[in-house]
C-alpha cells in the first residue's frame, strides 16, 4: 500500500541530519550564484530601457570588462609560467651529430610557450589602445555623450590595475626572458633552410623589445593616451575618485581597495606627465592626501609572493616619465616621506590580534541574536510590519558589518604577507630560537629589497632555498604564527557561520535593499522634489528619472495610484509601503550612480571639492549628505545580493600557499613543506599545544581548499593542483601522526599525574609541574567528516587507528625494557602498564579504540584459547634461569632476594635497554623522573612487592604455567652430569642432576668418622673435622653441589613468597564474593555456608527479581531475564569451585618429595643392623652437614666471604631435602657445626665453674656465631616443613598419577618466621 505524500514528508521531517561534529572548518562548498551578481549577467543590455542615453557608455563598459577577463588570464598565464629551459636535456658529445634534431624538438618546445607569450604582447597593446579611446571619449571639451558612469569608472580602473599587474609579472619573472634568448637561439638554427622569415624576425624583435623593457606596458599606455592628448581630465577625474574611496573607506571588498593602491601612484605619475598644465591635479588633490595615502600603505600586495611599493613605482618610473621627474613637490616630497620610518604601523596581526578577538566575539553573539529573533519572526503568522522592518534591518546591518570584518581581517593577512616578502629576515635562522625574526630596520633597504633582491636571487648570488626560508620559514616568530592562526580562524569560523545561514536571511537582505531603495525614490526624493530641486528643471527631470526606472507602485499603500506620482500632497509625512523580497538589478543600481553623480556633479568633470564636494555647489548640504549616503549603500547592495559569492571571496586564503616567483626561479621541483605556510601554521599549533589553539588545527587546512580551488578555477593550472594535492597527502598523514602522539602523551601524562601518590605532593613545594594542563580533544574526536580537495576524511576514525598502534608499540617497548633488564624490574613494568591502561580508560571515554586487555594479550601472543603460557610469564621464567636463581641470594631476615656483590658466576647475555621519546614512559620528563624514584627503591632486591607484581601481570592464565616449570626444574629434568659430574646449566640443575655430584661427594667421604671429641675443645674439634672432611680433588664438585642445593633452596622459597601473596589475593577476593555466595570462615578455617542446601543470596536475589518482572504483564521479553538466572547460578557454582584453593608452597613440596623417593635407597640407606650408624653413614644429611661447616668457615673468611655468593638458600634447601628425606633428626643429632656448639657450650661451662678464662675457644668466636646463625636458620625451616608438610601425614607429600598433588585439608598453624629470629643479645 503506498504512503500518502503528506505522511511521507511529515516522516521524513522528523529526521535530524545534524550530529555532534564540532564546526572547526570553513565553509565546505563554494556556492557563486548569478541571482543580483555584482557584473550584469546579461551586459547591461537593460539600460536602453530606461532612455538615459548611456548606449555608448554601455557598449565601451562591456568592452572594458571583456578586456579584463581577458587581462586576468593573462595574468595567471604569467605568473604561472615556469621555464622550460631547465628541463631540456643536454646532449653529450658522443651525441654531438643529432644536435640539429635536438634544436628543432627544442625550437617546438618553446614555440608553444612563445605563442603564449606573443597572444600577451598582441593582447596588451590592444587594451592599451582600447583604454586611451575608452579615456578620450569622454575628456572631450564639448560633451556629446553621457558618462561615465561609476562602474565604467571602477571598469577604467581595473582594467589599469591588470595592465600594471601584467607589467610588474614581466619585470619580475627571470624565466621569461631567459626561456626567449633559448627560443630565439633555437630559431636561428633551425631557420636558415626556411624561406619568408623577415616578418618572423621582425616580430621576434618586437617580443623581445618588450620582455626585455621594463615597464614597457605603461609606457606604451603613456603614449596611447597622450596621442590626442586630452586625457587629463579623465586621469584627474580617476585620481579624485581613487583618492575620495580610499579616505572615506567606499570600498565594501579589501580587493577593490588593493586596486585602488595599486593603480593611484600610476594615474599620478601618467597625469603628470602631460605636457599641458600638469599643476591642475595638485588643486583638485593637495599633495598631503596623496602622501598619506602613500605613507600609510607602503607595500602592496599583487601577487601571492609578488608585492608592489608606491613609492618605489614613483621612483623607478621618474627615470621613463621626465616631466613627471621634474615635479620636485611629489617626486622629492611623497618619498621622503616615504623613507621616515613609517612601517612600523598596523602591518603585523599580531598588534592588533586583541582588537580582532573582541571584535570577533562581539559580532558573532550579535550575528546569533540577531539570526534568532529572525528564525522567531519566521515562525510568526501576521507579525506586526515595524518590528518585520527592524528585524530584517537588525539582520542586513549585521550582514554588511560581517562583510566589513571579513574585509577588513583577509587584507589584514594579504598586507602581513607582502609586509614580509618585503622584509626578509637577514639570516635563516629559526625564530623560534631567537623570540623575533631578524628584519631590516632601514626603509630604505625595503625599497631596494623590494626590486633588486630579485636580481640577486637570478644572478645566484642568493640560494633560492636560502630566500624562501628567509621569507616564509624564519620570517615569522612563534607570536605571529600564532596570531596568525588565531586570525585565520576567526575568518573561517565567521565564514562559515555566516555561509551556512544563507538561505534564512536572503529574503531578509532583499526586503530591507528594497524598503531602502523605495524609501529614497518615494520619500527622500519626493521631498527633494518638493524643496531644493523645485526650480531646477534639469535636475528635477534626473530626479524624476531616477523614482521612474527604481520605484515599486505597486507596494505603495497610503495613497492612490493617480496621487503617486504626482509631486504635491502632504509633506509631513511619507508614503507608506509594504516590503517585499524584490532586489533592484545590477542596472538600476548603475543606472541609479551616475544619475546620483549627475545631480551632484552637474556633469562638470573638473567641478573643484571631489564627487561630493560642497564647493560652488547649490545643493544644501542635508541633501548632499542624503545622496552621498545612498550613493555608497548602492554599491554595497551589489555585494550583499551576491551573498555567497561574496562570503567566498572574503574568506579565500589561497594566496597563503603559492610561492610561484621563489619557485619559478629556484633549482628544485618543489619547496619542502617546512617553507608551506599553511603547514608552518598547522605544525605550530601542535607544537605549541596550546589548549586554545588546538580546536583551530584544522583551519589552516582550508588554506588548501582556497588553493587548490585557485588553481582550478582561476589560474586553470592543473599541475598547481596536483602539487597541492601531493602536499597536502603528505601534510595530513604528518598532521594525524603528530596529533596522535600529542593525544597519547596528554592522556599518558594525565594518567601518570593521578597515579602518583597523594603523600608525595603533599610533601612537595612545587607539586604543581606534575599536574597535567587540560586539552580539548573532543572537538576533533568528533570531526568524521573533514573536508579536504573534494574528499571527506574520517578524522576520528584515523586517529583511532594511530592509537591502537601506539598502544600496541608502547607495550612492545615496555617489554623490550623489561627483557634487557633483571627480574627486579617487574614492579616498574608493572607500574609502566598501569599507567598505560589507565591512560587508556581515559582516552576510551572519548574515542573507540581496542580493549586493553586485547591489546595486551596480543602483545603477549597470548590469545589462543589453549595458550597458557605469555611473552611475558616467558621472560620471567628465562630470567631466573640464566640470571635470578644463579646470581641472587636470599636474606631470609628481609625476606628479600639481592644480587650477589660477587662477579657473577653465571655470565648473562642481554640485549642494550632500549631508549624511546618520554611519552612512552609517563608522558613528561617531570613525570619520568617522579615515577622513577620509585621505581629504584624496588630495583636493588626482589620481594613481597615484585611477587605482587607477577601476580597481576601474568595472572590466573599463565602463573599456573610457571609454576609447574619452576617444578620441572626440581624434579624432572634429567642430564648426563650423572656420568660426567660437571656442571650445566641451570635448565638441567635440579635434584636430578644433583644425585650423581652427591654420589661424587659420597666417595669422598671418609670411611668412618664418628662423633667429635670433647678433650680438647672447640680447637680439637675442629681438627678433626679438617682431618677427616678433606674434599681434595672434590672441592670443584663440592662448590657445585651448594649451587645446587642453593638453587634448589631459592626456587622453594620463591613459591613461599609466591604463596604468601596468593594466600593475600584470595583473601581478598573471598571477602568480596562471599556475602554474595552465603559463605563465611569457620573456626578451624574451613568455609561454612550461611544456607543448608539452599541458594545463595545471588542467586535468590536474580529468581526474585526474573518473578517479579515476568509476573507483570507489560513485560515484553521474559526469555532474557530467565536467561540472566541461569547465569547467575552459573557464576555462583564457578566462583564457589575456586574457593577450595590449594597452598603453592604444598604443591611444591609435595613434588620435591615425589622427586626425591627415587633417591631414598642412596641418600637415606637403612641401617644393616636396625640401629643409628654413626660413624659408616653416607646418607645426605651427613653430606649436607659437611658441606655446611665447609661453607660457614668459609664465609667467616673476609678475603672468601662465600656468604654473598650463596646466602640463606643453601639452608632452605638442604634442610628441606633433609626433611622431605626424613633425616631432620639424625642431622640435629650428628651434624658437625651442632657438635662444635655443643662442645663449645660444655667447655664455656666447665671453664666457668673452673673460674679459668672463659676465652680459651678464643679465635673462634666468628664461627662459632654464624653456627648459632645457621641452626636458628635451620630451626626455622623445619618448623616451616613441619607445618605446612607433617611426615606424619602421608596424605600431604602423596602425588597422583597425573602430577596433582592430594592437598592437606588439616595442618597445623605455621610457626612464624619472626618467633625464630635471632633475639638482641642471642
Amino acid at each position: 500500500m503506498a504512503v500518502p505524500v503528506e505522511e511521507a514528508i511529515a516522516a521524513l521531517s522528523t529526521f535530524s541530519l545534524e550530529d555532534e561534529q564540532a564546526e572547526v572548518q570553513g565553509a565546505g562548498v563554494l556556492v557563486s550564484s548569478e541571482r543580483g551578481a555584482t557584473n550584469s549577467p546579461i551586459e547591461y543590455g537593460d539600460v536602453s530601457a530606461y532612455r538615459l542615453s548611456l548606449s555608448e557608455d554601455t557598449k565601451a563598459l562591456n568592452q572594458l570588462n571583456a578586456l579584463i577577463q581577458e587581462g586576468k588570464e593573462m595574468a595567471s598565464v604569467l605568473y604561472t609560467y615556469r621555464s622550460c629551459v631547465k628541463a631540456l636535456p643536454q646532449l653529450p658529445e658522443s651525441m654531438k651529430h643529432s644536435q640539429a634534431d635536438l634544436y628543432l624538438e627544442t625550437y617546438q618546445v618553446l614555440d608553444m610557450e612563445m605563442s603564449r607569450l606573443r597572444e600577451i604582447h598582441r593582447w596588451q597593446a590592444s587594451a592599451a589602445s582600447k583604454l586611451a579611446a575608452d579615456m578620450q571619449r569622454f575628456s572631450r571639451p564639448e560633451r556629446r555623450i553621457n558618462g561615465p558612469t561609476i562602474t565604467h569608472l571602477w571598469s577604467m580602473l581595473k582594467l589599469l590595475d591588470v595592465l600594471v599587474q601584467l607589467d610588474h609579472l614581466k619585470n619580475a619573472k627571470a624565466s621569461i626572458p631567459n626561456d626567449f634568448s633559448w627560443y630565439k637561439r633555437t630559431f636561428t638554427q633551425v631557420s636558415v633552410q626556411w624561406q619568408d622569415i623577415d616578418s618572423m624576425r621582425e616580430e621576434l624583435d618586437d617580443l623581445q623589445i618588450f620582455l626585455s623593457t621594463r615597464w614597457a606596458i605603461l609606457l606604451n599606455l603613456h603614449v596611447e593616451m597622450f596621442r590626442v592628448n586630452n586625457v587629463e581630465d579623465i586621469l584627474q577625474v580617476l585620481i579624485v575618485f581613487a583618492v575620495e574611496s580610499l579616505e572615506l573607506d567606499f570600498a565594501l571588498l579589501f580587493p577593490e581597495r588593493h586596486i585602488l593602491l595599486r593603480v593611484l601612484p600610476v594615474l599620478v605619475v601618467l597625469a603628470t606627465s602631460s605636457e599641458k598644465d600638469s599643476e591642475s591635479l595638485y588643486k583638485r588633490v593637495k599633495i598631503n592626501r596623496l602622501i598619506n595615502i602613500f605613507k600609510n600603505d607602503p607595500v602592496i600586495p599583487a601577487f601571492p609572493d609578488l608585492h608592489l611599493s608606491p613609492a618605489a613605482i614613483l621612483k623607478e618610473l621618474s627615470i621613463y616619465f621626465q616631466r613627471f621627474s621634474a615635479q620636485t613637490p611629489l617626486a622629492c616630497v611623497i618619498f621622503k616621506a616615504l623613507t621616515y620610518r613609517t612601517y612600523q604601523r598596523h602591518y603585523l596581526i599580531i598588534n592588533h590580534i586583541g582588537t580582532i578577538r573582541a571584535e570577533h566575539d562581539d559580532f558573532t553573539i550579535r550575528f546569533a541574536s540577531s539570526l534568532n529573533q529572525l528564525l522567531l519572526l519566521k515562525s510568526i503568522d501576521g507579525a506586526d510590519v515595524d518590528w518585520c522592518k527592524e528585524v530584517k534591518g537588525n539582520m542586513y546591518d549585521m550582514v554588511v558589518e560581517g562583510f566589513q570584518l571579513l574585509s577588513r581581517w583577509t587584507a589584514r593577512i594579504w598586507e602581513q604577507c607582502a609586509w614580509k616578502f618585503s622584509r626578509p629576515c637577514k639570516e635563516a635562522i629559526p625564530s623560534e630560537s631567537n623570540g623575533s625574526a631578524e628584519s631590516f630596520f632601514d626603509y630604505e633597504k625595503v625599497l631596494y629589497s623590494i626590486f633588486y633582491g630579485f636580481f640577486f636571487i637570478f644572478i645566484g648570488m642568493v640560494e633560492p632555498l636560502q630566500s624562501c626560508l628567509q621569507v616564509v620559514r624564519y620570517n615569522y616568530t612563534a607570536e605571529e604564527r600564532k596570531a596568525l592562526v588565531e586570525l585565520v580562524s576567526y575568518i573561517k569560523s565567521v565564514g562559515s557561520l555566516m555561509h551556512r545561514c544563507d538561505t534564512l536571511v536572503v529574503d531578509a537582505l532583499w526586503a530591507t535593499i528594497h524598503a531602502e531603495v523605495q524609501d529614497f525614490v518615494q520619500n527622500t526624493l519626493a521631498t527633494m522634489l518638493r524643496t531644493t530641486f523645485r526650480k531646477k528643471k534639469d535636475q528635477s527631470r534626473i530626479l524624476s528619472d531616477m523614482r521612474t526606472l527604481s520605484a515599486d507602485w505597486m507596494a505603495n499603500t497610503s495613497k492612490p495610484e493617480s496621487d503617486l506620482q504626482s509631486h504635491g500632497g502632504d509633506e509631513s509625512k511619507g508614503n507608506f509601503f509594504y516590503p517585499r523580497p524584490v532586489a533592484p538589478t545590477a542596472t538600476q543600481v548603475h543606472c541609479l550612480q551616475y544619475l546620483i553623480y549627475e545631480v551632484v556633479s552637474g556633469g562638470n568633470h573638473r567641478k573643484p571639492g571631489g564627487l561630493f564636494g560642497n564647493s560652488g555647489s547649490e545643493i544644501p548640504v542635508s541633501d548632499l549628505k542624503q545622496l552621498e549616503s545612498f550613493f555608497y549603500k548602492l554599491s554595497f547592495f551589489l555585494h550583499i545580493l551576491d551573498y555567497s559569492a561574496t562570503v567566498a571571496t572574503l574568506t579565500d586564503l589561497g594566496f597563503l600557499w603559492f610561492r610561484e616567483f621563489y619557485l619559478e626561479s629556484s633549482r628544485v621541483i618543489q619547496f619542502p613543506i617546512e617553507c608551506s605556510l599553511p603547514w608552518m601554521l598547522v605544525d605550530h599549533v601542535l607544537e605549541s599545544k596550546n589548549a586554545g589553539l588546538l580546536e583551530s588545527v584544522l583551519m589552516p587546512f582550508d588554506i588548501y581548499n582556497d588553493s587548490a580551488q585557485q588553481a582550478l578555477a582561476a589560474l586553470r593550472q592543473r599541475f598547481l593542483y596536483d602539487e597541492i594535492e601531493a602536499e597536502v597527502d603528505h601534510c595530513f598523514d604528518l598532521f594525524v601522526s603528530k596529533l596522535s602522539e600529542i593525544i597519547f602523551t596528554f592522556y599518558k601524562s594525565w594518567a601518570a599525574s593521578e597515579l602518583l601518590d597523594p603523600s608525595f605532593l603533599f610533601a612537595l613545594d612545587n607539586g604543581e609541574k606534575y599536574f597535567v594542563q587540560p586539552m580539548r580533544f573532543t572537538a576533533l574526536f568528533k570531526m568524521t567528516r573533514v573536508k579536504l580537495l573534494g574528499r571527506t576524511i574520517d578524522l576520528r576514525s584515523l586517529i583511532s587507528e594511530r592509537m591502537n598502534k601506539v598502544f600496541r608499540d608502547n607495550i612492545e617497548f615496555l617489554f623490550d625494557r623489561f627483557e634487557s633488564q633483571d627480574l627486579c624490574a617487574v614492579v616498574e613494568l608493572e607500574k609502566l602498564l598501569e599507567i598505560l591502561k589507565h591512560a587508556h580508560g581515559l582516552l576510551s571515554k572519548d574515542l573507540s579504540i581496542d580493549s586493553f586487555s586485547l591489546i595486551l594479550n596480543e602483545m603477549q601472543e597470548n590469545l589462543s584459547l589453549v595458550s597458557f603460557s605469555s611473552r611475558l610469564a616467558t621472560q620471567i621464567w628465562s630470567e631466573m634461569q640464566s640470571d635470578f636463581l644463579p646470581n641472587f641470594v636470599l636474606c631470609n631476615t628481609t625476606q628479600r632476594f639481592v644480587r650477589s656483590s660477587r662477579v657473577p658466576l653465571v655470565p648473562v647475555q642481554k640485549p642494550s635497554v632500549p631508549h624511546a621519546k618520554a611519552n612512552f614512559y609517563c608522558g613528561t620528563q617531570e613525570l619520568n623522573s617522579a615515577h622513577q624514584s620509585f621505581a629504584r627503591l624496588h630495583s636493588g632486591f626482589f620481594g613481597i612487592p615484585h611477587m605482587f607484581s607477577v601476580v597481576r601481570l601474568l595472572g590466573s592464565r599463565s602463573l599456573p604455567w610457571l609454576i609447574r616449570a619452576l617444578l620441572d626444574h626440581i624434579s624432572n629434568k634429567a642430564c648426563d652430569a650423572f656420568e660426567n659430574l660437571v656442571y650445566v646449566h641451570i635448565l638441567t640443575l635440579n635434584v636430578t642432576t644433583l644425585e650423581p655430584m652427591t654420589t661424587g661427594l659420597q666417595a669422598a667421604l671418609p670411611k668412618s668418622i664418628g662423633l667429635l671429641p670433647f678433650d680438647d675443645g672447640v680447637t680439637g674439634c675442629m681438627r678433626v673435622v679438617k682431618e677427616n672432611l678433606n674434599w681434595g680433588t672434590k672441592s670443584e664438585l663440592k662448590a657445585k653441589v651448594l649451587r645446587g642445593i642453593k638453587e634448589i633452596g631459592s626456587v622453594l622459597y620463591w613459591m613461599g613468597l609466591l604463596d604468601i601473596v596468593l594466600r593475600e589475593v584470595d583473601t581478598m577476593h573471598f571477602m568480596q564474593t562471599a556475602p554474595w555466595l552465603g559463605l563465611f570462615p569457620g573456626a578451624d578455617g574451613q568455609i561454612l555456608h550461611t544456607q543448608d542446601g539452599g541458594d545463595s543470596p545471588v542467586v535468590n536475589l536474580f529468581k526474585s527479581a526474573t518473578a517479579a518482572i515476568v509476573s507483570n504483564p507489560g513485560c515484553p521479553n521474559p526469555t532474557s531475564f530467565y536467561t540472566m538466572s541461569k547465569q547467575a547460578e552459573a557464576a555462583d557454582l564457578l566462583y564457589k569451585a575456586n574457593m577450595n584453593a590449594g597452598s603453592v608452597l604444598e604443591y611444591a613440596l609435595a613434588f620435591t618429595s615425589a622427586a626425591l623417593d627415587k633417591y631414598c635407597s642412596k641418600w637415606s640407606a637403612a641401617p644393616k643392623t636396625g640401629f643409628i650408624d654413626i660413624t659408616t653413614s653416607k646418607d645426605f644429611y651427613r653430606i649436607y652437614s659437611g658441606l655446611q661447616i665447609g661453607h660457614l668457615e668459609d664465609s667467616v673468611q673476609v678475603s672468601s666471604n662465600n656468604f654473598e655468593i650463596l646466602g640463606d638458600s643453601v639452608a632452605w634447601g638442604g634442610c628441606t631435602i633433609i626433611y622431605l628425606l626424613g633425616q631432620q633428626m639424625h642431622f640435629e643429632l650428628f651434624d658437625f657445626s651442632y657438635q662444635v656448639l655443643n662442645v663449645a657450650e660444655v667447655e664455656a661451662g666447665l671453664l666457668s665453674q673452673t673460674h679459668k678464662n672463659p676465652h680459651v675457644a678464643q679465635g673462634w668466636e666468628t664461627l662459632l656465631e654464624a653456627m648459632k646463625k645457621a641452626r636458628r636458620l635451620n630451626n626455622h625451616v623445619f618448623s616451616m616443613l613441619k607445618a605446612r608438610c607433617p611426615l606424619e601425614d602421608k596424605i600431604a607429600c602423596a602425588i597422583k598419577q597425573s602430577g596433582a598433588p592430594l592437598h592437606r585439608i588439616k595442618f597445623e598453624n605455621t610457626v612464624s618466621a619472626f618467633e625464630t629470629l635471632p633475639q638482641k643479645g642471642a
